[in-house]
This record gives structure tokens, sequence and C-alpha cells, in this order.
């Protein structure tokens, strides 16, 4: 093998979709700008057989991970000195998946890591800090404001955020200014190369060319969909449906079952959200942080009809605060959002699209890629001091739960 390839690691997890796009958009920007001097592999290290399945059935549940363990927050006075939750939440996810970490060193080795899900980040500034590695990781967040506290782990090399709202969260968290970058969440490079209009796309497509369409990015995990999608067939307003239900059989039935008033071309799974997000004029869904950065990447206003508790509180409030959306908590306030969009020629619709592609970041891939190949050329670059401080309080922690540094227990 030429020893000038670089091996890049992008650690993920199956929570949802997003975590999984993330990586998939860094793993093709890397394999698009450097080509045959990189090696790139995605991994989930949740699929190792050493982690328990609760962690691996619970993969979002922080506080699930808590009341299942309490005893970490006593662990956490006794290392850390401080009783703070988070604080423990770091404990626990070092024991638990250090076993999969040095695992997965041991089959990657890895010149670089990149992580798009935070459960990994603790352990593995463990693991490369208890054995000198000079392997540099990187952060990938994934959510666009109120990230959670255990996202800012101090002894990753790069913490690549999403906005500049970001940015001051993770000062407020004690990281330090010139770690932070903000590159926006890795979208698919297709978002950034598709150039032509989007009659041209939907002509290719077989969508009508000439009518405002209304993209609908359906799953399982947007509730209350079909009501507001009845409400909106019976509505009148000159728009046509593209409805994709994300893989799930069940919703793709609902949709063909529905008797439809407006033209709707209907998909079950696709491949090539990117290409129809650039044909639409907007799009209805849930504030998942993956789909909203796209939608923000291409222009692509925003009618939120679904909010799941947490982070997507702030994905939802960056949508709305910045004029890129709107959120209709019932069905009868999409339909009021859709006249208000749609009456005067468009003007409020274009005024939505003209803010949401302010906020995009159709590069934000490859700047995390560049980021990623100057972190494989300098290696690691925590200062000397973090890792002497952090040392013993490791070694403490893995030797309460009686976990080996170097080998299988």
């Amino acid at each position: 093998m030429n020893s000038d390839v670089k091996n890049f690691l992008v650690l993920t997890a199956d929570a949802g979709f997003g975590h999984r796009s993330a990586a998939n958009a860094l793993a093709a920007a890397l394999k698009l700008r450097y080509a045959d001097r990189c090696n790139v592999s995605i991994y989930n290290p949740l699929d190792e057989k050493t982690v328990p399945a609760f962690l691996r059935e619970t993969q979002t549940d922080y506080d699930k991970l808590v009341r299942k363990m309490p005893d970490f927050y006593k662990l956490n006075y006794q290392i850390s000195g401080a009783p703070l939750p988070n604080a423990a939440l770091e404990s626990a996810f070092t024991v638990l998946l250090f076993s999969a970490i040095r695992s997965v060193f041991k089959k990657f080795q890895p010149d670089v890591i990149l992580t798009t899900h935070p459960f990994y980040l603790a352990p593995l500034n463990a693991y490369i800090t208890l054995r000198k590695l000079p392997v540099p990781f990187i952060t990938v967040i994934t959510d666009l404001t109120n990230i959670h506290r255990v996202w800012f782990n101090q002894g990753t090399d790069y913490c690549l955020l999403p906005t500049e709202e970001a940015y001051h969260e993770a000062l407020e968290n004690g990281m330090t200014p010139d770690i932070l970058r903000v590159t926006g969440i890795p979208v698919n490079p297709l978002f950034a190369t598709e150039k032509r209009t989007k009659a041209e796309i939907r002509a290719e497509l077989g969508w009508d060319q000439n009518v405002i369409t209304a993209l609908v990015a359906g799953s399982a995990r947007v509730k209350n969909l079909m009501s507001f999608l009845h409400v909106l067939n019976h509505s009148g307003l000159p728009f046509q449906f593209v409805l994709v239900a994300g893989g799930d059989d069940r919703l793709h039935q609902e949709y063909q079952s529905m008797d439809w008033h407006r033209k709707a071309y209907i998909y079950n799974y696709v491949d090539r959200m990117p290409l129809f997000m650039r044909a639409a004029d907007f799009i209805i869904g849930k504030a998942g942080g993956l789909t909203v950065t796209e939608s923000l990447a291409c222009g692509l206003p925003y009618l939120l009809v679904d909010v799941t508790p947490g982070q997507e509180i702030g994905n939802a409030k960056y949508l709305v605060q910045h004029g890129a959306g709107e959120l209709a908590n019932k069905p009868v306030d999409a339909l009021e959002i859709l006249f208000h969009w749609l009456e005067r020629d468009h003007r409020l619709l274009n005024e939505r699209a003209r803010c949401a592609a302010e906020l995009g970041k159709p590069n934000s891939a490859a700047h995390a890629a560049e980021l990623a190949w100057q972190a494989a050329e300098k290696g690691r670059t925590v200062p000397s001091s973090r890792l002497v401080a952090w040392g013993p309080k490791f070694k403490e922690l893995l030797r309460t739960f009686d976990i080996s540094e170097t080998s299988e227990s």
C-alpha cells in the first residue's frame, strides 16, 4: 500500500437518518476531493458485540442511560469532583464503549477519525490519550442549535459546528476558539454541483414542470402527517405533491390509498433526495437536523408539521427565527401558512426561499473534508498538559470497572 495514502474512519450511528447521512456526505466529499490519496471507511461502533444491548436500543435516550446506571453519578464525584450530569454521561460512555473503540482501532488503523455521533467522543479521547496515539479525531455536530453538552469534548482536534449559534454554545461549554469551525452539517456534495433549473430537473423526473411543487418528507417518525395532508389536499391551492415515505411501507400505502385532488407523485424510498429538493419549491416535514440542513443547502423553505422534543426544538426555532420556514401546530395552521406563501405571485414563498439560501451551506462536506485532510497531515494537536491531567482520571475510571487499556478482558 502507498504510505502516502491516509486512512479516514467515519464513526456514526443509526438513530434516525441524520448521523448516517452526514457520514455518507463526509465520505463522498473525501473521495471526491482526494481520490486515490485516501481510504475512507464508515462504521457504527454500536454494532460491536461488546456494546450492551440497551445502549444499542436506546441510542438517543440520554435520560434512560443515566437512569439505568445511577452509580455513574456517584463515580463522577470521585473522579472529577463535580456532580455534573454531563460528566456522568461521559464516564458512562467511556466504560460502555471503551472495548468497542479499542476494537475499531485494531480493525481500521485510522490516521484520522471523524464522528457524527456524540457517544464516541469520551471513549475516543480516553483511548487515544492512554495509548498516546498521534491520531486526531474530529467532532461533526449534527444539530443546528441547542446542542447537547456531551458533544463538546475538549479532547477533539476540531469541532465542526453547524451554525454561529452553535459556535457560541461551544464557547459557553468550555471549548477553545482555535479548534472551532463553522462548516455546516455535511450534506451530499450533489447539493453544490447541481446547476440545472427546477423545470429541467422536473422534466427528467417526470413531474409537471410549471406547477409549484411541495416535497413531503415523510417517515414513521413524522406524527400526524396524514392529517395535515388531508387538509392540504382539499385546499384548492395551486401546487402539486411529491410524497416520499422514507422507506416506511405503511406510510407509502397510505399515500397510495388517498384520493388526491392535486397531482401527486408517490415514492417509498429514494436515494436521490438532493435532486428532489433541487426540483421542489418548498418542503413539508419534521425538524430533523439533516433534513433541515439539506433544505437550506438548496434554498428550500420549510413548512414544519412536527418537532420532536429535545434537539429538534432548536432546529425549528432556527428556521423560524431566520425566516426560512414556519411551524404549523395544526392542519389549519398549515393551510393558512401556505395561503400566505402562495398569494401575490408567491412573494412570501420567494422571501422564505431567499432566507433559506442565505443560511444554506451546500459546500459543508467539502469544507469538512479539507479540515480532515489538514488534521491527517498535522497529527494530534491537543495540548500535552491536558493529556497529562486526563490520563490518571481515565486510568482510575477503567480500573474501577476492571477494563483493560490494551486488550480484551
